[in-house]
């Protein structure tokens, strides 16, 4: 081997040896970026923003942003901001201390101004977030502040668990595109139609976050589900459609929630009108044993199994296993002889082709439900086949929004609720809100269900209210469930399915509420890599 020869060999040998360690040094970093970076496929992409006083973070965690209180797994009211809270004695007036060691992520100081500017403004904000009986709110010192009510209301507590602050410093119209919080992310990229990027926020108190960046991906089931299959995301939320598929290298986790599907009834006789000229009430189903007859006949567990696939429990209130929740509402279905009779015993009668009659009305009404969602088309043909050998018939009819907006008062609706607060129960059943809106859209009334939310708003705790809320639904004679006026036929609780990479730990999740946001999330400070 001559000079020339030997002088190539080392040089061959080095360029090899440094991109050995070129790649060695890749992989550490791949790996590196790996164990600190997660990508998600976990819904869509919040349209109004990330804005706590119009909305963001109601159902789940504001991320961005951190709440007064917060509730555990069992749904016991926590301090988070707060170091403790007292209700004054005839209980129009909350007074609430804060930690004095919390600053925002751009490392100014959080106070009870910024407390006091965020109920303020969310006040007036004229969105979902429902302030009204909110008569003022006051910094009393830079740690404390007091909210004034203008009507006792228990259900104020999830008020201050849900309502992220935000920094009245910078505060403007353009906030909900660039969020400054005090919460345990911030916000780095927001390409919208496409990703969110966020990193772990320095200046968080709580428990620091194991990964320190997040990439959220905008992307249908579908394509969440393709992605997850191509080794793209590390969590993935997928429809019970893809749930029985193996996808190598990923668990799926079924998560318990009170997401529910089930029909709203019109409760009162035809021949009303709203203010705006709409239709109110339906005859057919405004005779309660119609509606019982549903509810009765109704195989719920079948349409767990078909329908989800198994993935979801059967439903009998708006608020099944939560607290508030009145186990009493549980009923044995799918039992159409039951059905049958008590129809029968009301003066329904089948004609010749089979469809139920009264004093010459059939059985019959239109169910509609949003076209577009698979999951409420095939709830309401299924259920349609299922009432059909009673001589209800059902025609299940697909629909925008705004035409079931329009109809609703007056046709049975396939809707879906699922809230952390009560207060849901007495929008949805009290009369002093038939018509408003998506809330008592079928105009039920009944004063005794009335006087029990009364006595559950008007409770001094959480605690107390519940027993209210809980005979709100049956009290042993009377109430808005099934077994009271069946004003609803509740069908089920869906399973919110996510496909997870193998290893990695998404913490204690509490059970999820209606789809909207990101509630796998609110739990995120604990999520990790197993060891």
């Amino acid at each position: 081997m001559n000079y020339k020869s030997t002088i190539f060999i080392f040089i061959i040998v080095g360029l090899l040896l440094a991109a050995c360690s070129s790649s060695s040094a890749d992989n550490a970093e791949t790996e590196q970026d790996k164990k600190d970076h997660l990508i998600l496929a976990v819904g869509g992409e919040p349209e109004d923003g990330f804005d706590p006083t119009t909305g963001w973070g109601r159902y789940g965690s504001p991320l961005f942003q951190s709440t007064l209180l917060k509730r555990d797994k069992e749904f016991t009211i926590q301090n988070d901001l707060a170091t403790g809270y007292d209700v004054s004695e005839n209980r129009l007036v909350w007074t609430v201390k804060i930690r004095d060691d919390v600053s925002f992520s751009d490392g100014e100081p959080l106070t009870a101004e910024d407390i006091a500017f965020t109920f303020e403004t969310a006040a007036t904000s004229s969105s979902v977030i429902d302030l009204t009986n909110l008569e003022k709110v006051e910094m009393v010192d830079p740690y404390t502040v007091k909210f004034f009510l203008k009507q006792p209301q228990s259900t104020f507590v999830h008020s201050l668990v849900s309502t992220g602050i935000v920094p009245k410093h910078v505060y403007n119209e353009n906030y909900n595109e660039n969020p400054i919080g005090s919460g345990p992310y911030m916000l780095e990229q927001w390409d919208k139609g496409q990703q969110l990027i966020v990193k772990a926020n320095p200046e968080y108190y709580g428990e620091e976050p194991y990964f320190k960046k997040l990439t959220f991906l905008f992307l249908s089931e579908d394509a969440a589900f393709a992605a997850a299959n191509a080794g793209e995301v590390d969590i993935a939320a997928i429809s019970p459609a893809f749930a029985n598929q193996d996808v190598p290298g990923m668990d799926l986790k079924a998560l318990d929630s009170v997401d529910n599907r089930g029909v709203m009834f019109p409760t009162v006789p035809e021949g009303g009108k709203t203010e705006q000229g709409l239709p109110i009430g339906n005859d057919v189903t405004a005779d309660l044993a119609i509606r019982k007859a549903i509810n009765i006949g109704i195989d719920r567990q079948s349409l767990v199994d078909g329908v989800l696939a198994g993935y979801g429990t059967p439903a009998y209130t708006e608020n099944d296993g939560l607290p508030w929740w009145n186990p009493e509402t549980v009923i044995e279905g799918g039992n159409l002889e039951r059905a049958g009779k008590i129809l029968k015993d009301a003066g329904w009668q089948k004609s010749e082709k089979g469809i139920l009659k009264k004093n010459g009305l059939e059985a019959t009404f239109k169910l509609l439900y949003p076209a577009g969602d698979q999951i409420r088309q095939s709830l309401s043909i299924t259920l349609a086949d299922m009432m059909e050998p009673l001589g209800i018939i059902i025609k299940a009819e697909g629909k925008s929004w705004n035409e079931i907006e329009r109809m609703q008062h007056s046709t049975p609706v396939m809707m879906g609720f699922g809230n952390y607060n009560p207060i849901e129960s007495f929008n949805l059943f009290s009369s002093s809100t038939q018509g408003e809106g998506w809330l008592n859209a079928g105009f039920y009334s009944n004063p005794t269900v009335d006087k029990y939310m009364e006595q559950a708003l008007a409770a001094s705790s959480e605690a107390e209210a519940i027993q209210y809320w809980q005979k709100a639904q049956w009290d042993g004679e009377t109430g808005y469930s099934v077994k009271g006026d069946a004003a609803w036929a509740w069908l089920v609780n869906l399973k919110h399915l996510y496909l997870v990479k193998e290893g990695l730990d998404i913490g204690e999740q509490k059970v999820h509420p209606h789809g909207h946001g990101w509630p796998i999330t609110d739990v995120i400070t604990q999520w990790h890599w197993e060891k």
